[in-house]
């Protein structure tokens, strides 16, 4: 039997409990070991009010990580909500082979005009993995229609993370996801993370981008002609723990990538949407005063529809659009599914579109943003904390191994709970990427929940435990 979560009696611990049982159940969880539900059960959650979430006992919670980073404007904005009511009573789904709709349409314009026309041609999904998907079987087609297909192989960087789906993981280099399934992918080319924490005494970000775009150089030079194109998440390495490299990585790459006709892709799945400081973060690749970069092809998902349907999208440039066009019909992209330019989540990230335009919210975040950095800055002085960093609307810090301890991601996870924080680190990088709605009060109010939450789990770390115990991080993907 369906029971609606409104009919519940808030403030019931009872109806807590009887959730958690149902959960664990009848549902599997994602990126979760359900053997540990038992000890660390789901937190149900009736109903989410902008930066909040509240559960059946009474009990709210900030959504410290934006709900796996696709929350930008808050739960119920009420914008969104009657842009959707709008759209539900009009046309809630078509399918988009043989058809069109007027919220596709127009996403796919404004899109294209965000990017000064030179990315468009818009191919919708649903989720991050299978974006990453039909970027790389565009590159791989694209290259074959124009006869070299022998350009059949990826580059990918070594911690990146770009979904679960066979070809996504295959250019993901996170063990915990990929090792089990490693006998079903296909071989891509692993070269260097351009994260800054590698910096040797007296290296800058950019000497550690500087290595890494050799590294890149010396493959390209022995493998070009074999390669299709080289996938990156621009600016931040989300899953390898908010690890920031520094834009002269992406102006190399698009160098190399262009001397070498090689694609570029740029997953910008977590990192696009204003996440680090403009809404596409291969905007920052171009220096001052220079022309605009930008990659062959653009993946979104996540914020694009502000945390409400599942929505995911390619751009990419008409050149690449254009080998496509044959009578053959095989020569044309036929992937798709039925969802494919759901209308109903098209008008999601048109509402969204509009609350930046509306709102200014890239200026808003660039003037808030200081008051969460200035709030955290004693993590500076802390001798427990490593690699204080932040961009845009993102801050992270790694805690040292050896003070740690064993399980710390899961321990700082349930501390924040009894904090009102819902939070869930990366191994042992806490990091906070909250919806766009910080003011000064809740700035300061997030920073004390973190900096309390971490006293208390330091505080709880289990005896014996050794510096090197949480190398298998719960990672915080989707």
């Amino acid at each position: 039997m369906l029971i609606n979560p409104t009919s519940q009696v808030l403030g019931s611990t009872d109806a807590q409990a009887a959730w958690q049982r149902r959960s664990i159940d009848n549902v599997w969880h994602p990126c979760t070991q359900m053997q540990r539900l038992g000890t660390v059960p789901p937190l149900p959650i009736a109903r989410g009010e902008g930066v909040w979430l509240h559960d059946y006992a009474g009990t709210r919670y900030f959504d410290a990580n934006s709900s796996w980073w696709v929350n930008l404007f808050g739960h119920a904005d009420a914008r969104i909500n009657a842009a959707l009511r709008e759209q539900l009573e009009t046309l809630p789904h078509v399918m988009l082979a043989g058809c069109t709709h007027a919220s596709a349409v127009e996403l796919a314009e404004r899109l294209r005009a965000m990017t000064g026309g030179v990315l468009g041609h818009v191919f919708y999904a649903s989720d991050g993995a299978s974006a990453v998907e039909i970027a790389l079987k565009m590159s791989f087609h694209a290259w074959r229609n124009l006869g070299r297909s022998d350009k059949r192989e990826f580059v990918c960087l070594r911690q990146g993370y770009h979904g679960e789906t066979l070809g996504a993981l295959a250019v993901t280099d996170v063990a915990v996801f990929r090792d089990a399934y490693d006998p079903l992918l296909m071989r891509a080319h692993l070269v260097m993370s351009p994260d800054a924490r590698q910096a040797l005494p007296g290296e800058s970000a950019a000497d550690v981008a500087a290595r890494a775009l050799a590294d890149v150089r010396a493959l390209f030079e022995a493998r070009h002609e074999h390669i299709a194109a080289v996938i990156v998440e621009p600016l931040v390495q989300c899953a390898a723990g908010m690890a920031l490299h520094d834009a002269a990585y992406l102006r190399g790459l698009r160098a190399l990538c262009d001397a070498f006709d090689v694609h570029l892709i740029a997953d910008e799945i977590a990192v696009g949407c204003g996440r680090t400081g403009s809404f596409f973060a291969f905007e920052q690749a171009a220096l001052p005063g220079e022309a605009p970069l930008w990659p062959d092809f653009v993946c979104l998902s996540k914020g694009i529809s502000g945390g409400y349907l599942p929505l995911s999208l390619v751009l990419t440039r008409d050149a690449i659009y254009e080998v496509f066009l044959d009578d053959d019909v095989a020569r044309g992209f036929l992937h798709s599914h039925s969802y494919t330019g759901n209308a109903l989540a098209c008008r999601a990230a048109l509402a969204v579109l509009d609350r930046f335009a509306e709102d200014d919210v890239l200026a808003r975040n660039r003037a808030t943003a200081p008051l969460l950095s200035a709030a955290l800055a004693p993590l500076g002085d802390d001798a427990r904390i490593e690699h204080l960093r932040h961009t845009g609307m993102i801050w992270a810090f790694d805690v040292r191994a050896d003070v740690a301890g064993e399980r710390f991601a899961e321990r700082f996870h349930l501390a924040g709970r009894d904090n009102g924080l819902l939070i869930r680190p990366i191994g042992r990088t806490v990091y906070l990427m909250p919806p766009y709605l910080l003011d000064a009060e809740l700035a300061q109010w997030l920073a004390t929940q973190t900096l309390t939450t971490l006293e208390q789990t330091l505080a709880n770390r289990p005896r014996n435990s050794r510096p090197d115990a949480d190398r298998s991080p719960e990672p915080a993907t989707a």
